[in-house]
């Protein structure tokens, strides 16, 4: 009887482990990556994401960031809903937060299955390891594609044939050559759905991104004020946006079955009253948002959102939330209460 590869035995026990698909690309299988990271820094694209250029050399190719790496294991963690998210996109007195963020901190989850699978990699002789979630200089797109698990559909996120594009991604370099996988094409074809559905126009082109008008920037990675011709798009969003995921007919073949229970979401941030949202001090904010990725943005961030969310709302009641925010010790907390309020009154605009 033939033995198993040791790329087989790996796919074998990232599937014990918990990950949906497994792939290997060469550390050198996505060359346009940098060029492309390159052009978008230069045309801002960015934002405030500065360490997004700080490290550009770094994020531009595997050996960028570690010169010994010869082969690259991507891996995906499902978290596909059970329910539509665009269904509380009408339901204007709540709050929307990404699906993603509902359950538990994916950085941790993630990392611990990675960090099992790279102990088993040791064990196997598989030489140097390093393992990365989001939060190193690693550019997972590109290399997911390479690696087989999808393809980078026009809103830039992965796109799978078997699981949509609710997953997570995680990298583990090594040291020695493994057997690359195939890579998957393009099938997006013809489609714009992910485009047309994007609220504030953040794709200026199909496979182009321009964080500065896209929600999950503006309600995470953005610090100050968010650009008042933008707040309208925003609608119930608190944090993140899934619209343009959510909209991708490849989810038909996404199974909630299959996602990985400890991304469950928790019942309390399913759809948060944006009035509770409002109330929320440092305390509150940090009680309920332990073990969450929305932990963070901090409460001032959160709250900014959710008068914006409050301002979008069309819901008077919600005016008597707001207007102890006037007198916030944040300025940027204080300007979006009052515009907020403004928008409820029926006032103009400044």
């Amino acid at each position: 009887m033939m033995t198993a590869s040791l790329e087989q035995r790996l796919k074998e026990q990232a599937a014990a482990l918990g990950f949906s698909a497994c792939g290997i690309c060469d550390a050198d299988a996505a060359p346009q990556a940098g060029k492309r990271l390159r052009i978008w820094l230069a045309e801002g694209h960015h934002g405030e994401m500065g360490w997004m250029e700080d490290r550009a050399e770094q994020r531009a190719s595997p050996r960028g960031l570690w010169p010994e790496v010869q082969s690259v294991v991507m891996l995906a963690m499902e978290y596909s809903p059970a329910h539509d998210p665009m269904a509380l996109a009408e339901v204007r007195d709540r709050g929307r937060v990404s699906v993603y963020a509902q359950g538990r901190d994916y950085h941790d989850v993630v990392k611990k299955a990675l960090k099992a699978l790279a102990r088993w990699l040791v064990d196997e002789g598989a030489g140097a390891l390093k393992v990365f979630v989001d939060t190193a200089p690693v550019m997972e797109k590109p290399l997911a594609a390479a690696a087989g698990l999808g393809w980078q559909g026009k809103h830039t996120n992965v796109v799978s044939r078997a699981h949509g594009n609710w997953f997570f991604l995680g990298a583990i370099y090594t040291s020695i050559r493994l057997t690359p996988d195939a890579p998957e094409r393009d099938r997006c074809g013809s489609c714009s759905a992910c485009q047309q559905a994007c609220p504030t126009g953040a794709f200026p082109a199909p496979y182009q991104l321009d964080a500065r008008r896209c929600i999950s920037y503006l309600t995470i990675e953005h610090k100050g004020p968010i650009p008042e011709e933008l707040r309208p798009g925003i609608g119930n969003h608190v944090y993140g946006c899934d619209d343009c995921l959510a909209a991708c007919p490849w989810n038909k073949f996404a199974n909630a079955a299959h996602a990985n229970r400890q991304f469950l979401g928790r019942a309390e941030l399913a759809a948060p009253a944006l009035a509770d949202l409002l109330a929320l001090d440092d305390a509150c904010f940090r009680e309920i948002f332990a073990g969450s990725p929305i932990k963070r943005i901090g409460r001032n961030r959160m709250v900014r959102n959710a008068a914006i969310a409050a301002g979008n709302s069309g819901a008077p009641a919600l005016a008597a939330s707001l207007r102890p925010l006037l007198d916030d010790p944040d300025e940027v907390i204080r300007e979006a209460a009052h515009w907020a309020l403004k928008r409820l009154e029926g006032r103009p605009d400044r």
